[in-house]
This record gives C-alpha cells, sequence and structure tokens, in this order.
C-alpha cells in the first residue's frame, strides 16, 4: 500500500515512519496508528483487568494482531499476509481518515458498508444518536 502524500511527511515526524496495524473488531478492516498514539492505546489495554473475559479477548485481538511496519521514503508499506486476509484486501483498497488513525478497507466492502450506512442514518431519528453526537455542530 502507498500512503497518501498530504500524510506521509508527518507520519515520517511523528512517528519516525513506523505504523501500527492491527484488526477492528467490528468490521473486516484494518486499523492504521501511527506509533505515538499506538503506545497510548496499548497502555490502556495493558491496565484493563486480565481476569475480565471481555478485556482479555480484547487484548488478545487488537494486541495480538498488532505489527510494526516501517514506511519507506516513498510511502509505501508492506501490510501482513494476515492482515491483510483479515480484511479481504485485493487490489484496491480505501483508507479513510478516523482523526487519530485510519481504517484499510477492501473497497467493494467499503462500498457496501458505505451505502448501508448512509441508508441507515437517512431512516433513522435524532433519538438514535448518542447525546455525545447530538451536542457536535457540524
Amino acid at each position: 500500500m502507498v500512503m497518501p502524500t498530504r500524510y506521509r511527511e508527518r507520519l515520517q515526524l511523528d512517528s519516525k515512519s513506523i505504523i501500527i496495524l492491527t484488526i477492528d473488531t467490528e468490521e473486516r478492516c484494518l486499523l492504521l496508528y501511527p506509533l505515538p498514539e499506538w503506545e497510548e492505546i496499548e497502555r490502556k489495554l495493558a491496565v484493563l483487568p486480565s481476569f475480565n473475559p471481555a478485556a482479555r479477548r480484547i487484548q488478545r485481538l487488537l494486541i495480538g494482531h498488532a505489527a510494526d511496519v516501517e514506511m519507506d521514503n516513498q510511502g509505501r508499506v508492506l501490510l501482513p499476509p494476515l492482515l491483510r486476509e483479515y480484511a479481504g484486501l485485493n487490489k484496491r483498497a480505501v483508507l479513510v481518515g478516523q482523526g487519530k488513525k485510519f481504517e484499510l478497507w477492501d473497497e467493494a466492502h467499503w462500498e457496501k458498508c458505505r451505502i448501508c450506512w448512509l441508508e441507515e442514518e437517512s431512516n433513522s431519528t435524532d433519538s438514535a444518536l448518542p447525546d455525545e453526537v447530538k451536542s457536535i455542530s457540524l
């Protein structure tokens, strides 16, 4: 995968070109974190109670699938086969910015989900939104 030019310099400065890839436990996509962001998440995951089965499962999935990858000078990142397979990544992929992280989707799966989400959103009422979202002015 080639990281878009607009993000390369920032990742090179902030992360020394190191990106952490892991799985998304809700959807078949990958999460890409700049190294400093991942270190913060990893710290939070590490302090979860290990005797709580749900917390332990999340630790195993997110930390266990995490892979450090280095972006080369041309912005290329080599995706590990296990993670590519998990997300169903073939030739065409979509990189979606999500604030402090990115999501990497197979293009066909992204389009299918995007259409579904747009349809759900157009059919939903304001009462379905969490209060935190209702307070945001767009």
